[in-house]
């Protein structure tokens, strides 16, 4: 049995006694960071100003950077060393197994000169015409530590995005910025701490990379229009945790076919949305533990046409003053989507998306950023949103669940929303199904079009000010379970619940908050087997109306 008080073993107090000064002073100047390890000897450290780079933001360091990110490339990998100053520089290309270490005090500012920029040695065509930071079909990359990449992005604003109109891209549009950062073909790819701000386009865009690790990255990224945040095309095994983003565009764009994808323990604010989907075979995503504030576009939205999509899972979301918040549009064809959306064989599908433990307060329609410089019209179809659901022609969204979900919405919608039903058969832009005359949707909640399997588990839908729209309507709405739903009503609206040729529906536990004029008002001939099993109606004045062909035998209420 040892006894440790008479161990020769040292303690950490006495060894540290018998160390000298000068030897745990040399052994902390080998560590450059907490994530490198200690055995790294110094000179696998390649610090910028030992080739050249003077720092003091005037002089244009390019040449004394790539030659320091190239050196250690060719010796086989290392750390490249930005250190305390402003360095000033144009386009760079990154490379396997180089580590870009930024210092706490280190920042590289993009250069306000278009003729210090190039585009991507092989980045393909279409992804901007110039970048800041690239690479390409590198491996073991990594940017990090507590430092700043500035695009100086304000230097190349003239007041046009990529756009000169919805959804279509024209030859006024200001293509010519660069992108900070732009990743293609790279493989285990990783992001620590950094900060990110003022890209004079998108900041990152990883195209057909593989295992990605983001973690702790701030982005800042408002000073010019197609100000996204993240934009992924076809990526796998990314894992994006504890990053702070504010933009003016996209915040967290996944167009084409990207899968599993994780993204967790993240805050969001934009313009426009921050979870946008275009299609593809996009497939096995999680999204939880996020919070999103004062994002006008949509929090959450999918916009669809031939496209597989399925398995996305929204769990543990707080979203504060947003519009939408969550928006899916699917046509099945081809054409008549947004986003970019890769062409798939087969049929075509979205299903298997569950929203769970949600909390949302929307507003009347977006309001402007402060500290966005240029102003931002927003559209008609923006006002009294709601979540949507839209699917149209043959295809449907298949398995869509709300658990736990409470949204308090403004209210203000009116009699003449109200009464839309030619809702147009477009997947695209939730505000673009809404923009006809007068702006809005039909239902203050939801507004659900062929939907196979739905379910609503603890759904609860209020409103600030008074609404004239029903809180739900349901138009061919199949499969449907919904139990433990609580409406506010108005006695303004025309009913609280309209269900326009659906089938299979099944209502327990509903309850009326305040009182409404109708519980129910049921259209069309083809309504099939709907049952309201219980509940607490007493505010509803009159419990079901019935229309366009609509008859007692399609209904079952029980209260």
């Amino acid at each position: 049995m040892i006894n440790q008080e008479s161990s020769d073993q040292l303690s950490r107090r006495a060894w540290l006694g018998k160390v000298s000064v000068p030897a745990l002073a040399l052994g902390g100047a080998a560590m450059i960071s907490a994530r490198m390890p200690q055995e790294i000897p110094k000179q696998d450290i390649y610090n910028i100003r030992d080739y050249g780079a003077k720092g003091d933001g005037e002089s244009l360091d390019t040449v004394a950077i790539q030659a320091a990110i190239d050196a250690c490339n060719a010796a086989g990998g290392g750390t490249v060393f930005i250190p305390t100053g402003v360095f000033l520089s144009g386009t760079l290309q990154l490379k396997s197994n180089v580590t870009f270490h930024l210092s706490a005090g280190g920042k590289l500012l993009g250069s306000p000169k278009r003729a210090h920029y190039t585009a991507g040695k092989g980045v393909p065509a279409g992804n901007g015409n110039i970048v800041f930071l690239y690479a390409v079909n590198a491996e073991r990359l990594s940017i990090e530590g507590k430092g700043t990449i500035d695009g100086n992005g304000l230097a190349f604003y003239n007041g046009k995005g990529d756009n000169t109109g919805p959804g279509q891209k024209g030859i006024d549009g200001n293509f010519d910025r660069p992108h900070l950062l732009i990743f293609y073909q790279c493989t285990e790819l990783r992001l620590h701490d950094a900060f990110l701000q003022a890209s004079a386009y998108h900041c990152i865009r990883l195209l057909q990379c593989k295992q990605v690790y983001i973690d702790g990255v701030r982005i800042y990224n408002r000073v010019n229009k197609n100000n996204d945040g993240f934009h992924f095309s076809s990526c796998q095994y990314v894992h994006i945790t504890n990053c702070d983003v504010q933009c003016q565009d996209d915040a967290c764009a996944l167009f084409g076919s990207n899968k599993f994808v994780t993204i967790t323990n993240c805050s969001f604010s934009t313009r426009w949305s921050i979870f946008r989907f275009g299609g593809g075979e996009s497939q096995n995503i999680a999204v939880s533990n996020c919070l999103i504030y004062d994002t006008y576009g949509c929090p959450i939205k999918i916009s669809a046409g031939r496209a597989s999509i399925e398995n996305f899972s929204f769990s543990n979301i707080i979203m504060k003053n947003v519009t939408g918040p969550i928006g899916i549009g699917f046509s099945g064809t081809s054409g008549n989507i947004q986003g970019g959306s890769n062409q798939v064989a087969g049929k075509p599908f979205i299903r298997n998306i569950s929203f769970n433990g949600i909390r949302a307060s929307v507003v009347a329609a977006p309001v402007p950023h402060p500290d966005i410089h240029f102003e931002l019209n927003f559209k008609e179809g923006e006002r009294n949103s709601c979540i949507t659901l839209n699917a149209m022609d043959d295809h449907y969204l298949e398995n869509i669940s709300f658990t736990d979900v409470h949204v308090t919405y403004a209210g203000g919608g009116t009699l003449a929303q109200a009464g839309k039903h030619d809702v147009p058969k477009i997947a695209a832009e939730y505000f673009g199904v809404w923009d006809t005359a007068p702006g809005g949707p039909p239902a203050y909640g939801l507004y659900a079009r062929n939907v196979k399997g739905l379910t609503l588990q603890n759904v609860r839908f209020e409103f600030e000010h008074n609404d004239s729209r029903p809180a739900i309507v349901f138009d061919n709405v199949q499969d449907a379970a919904i139990n433990g739903l609580s409406l506010q009503g108005s006695t303004t609206a025309p009913s609280l619940l309209r269900i326009v040729n659906s089938k299979d529906l099944l209502f327990t536990a509903t309850r009326v908050l305040s009182p409404c004029k109708v519980l129910l008002s049921l259209e069309g001939k083809s309504n099939e087997a709907i049952t309201i099993d219980g509940g607490e109606f007493r505010k509803a004045i009159t419990k079901v109306v019935y229309s366009g062909g609509a008859n007692e035998k399609s209904l079952k209420l029980r209260t």
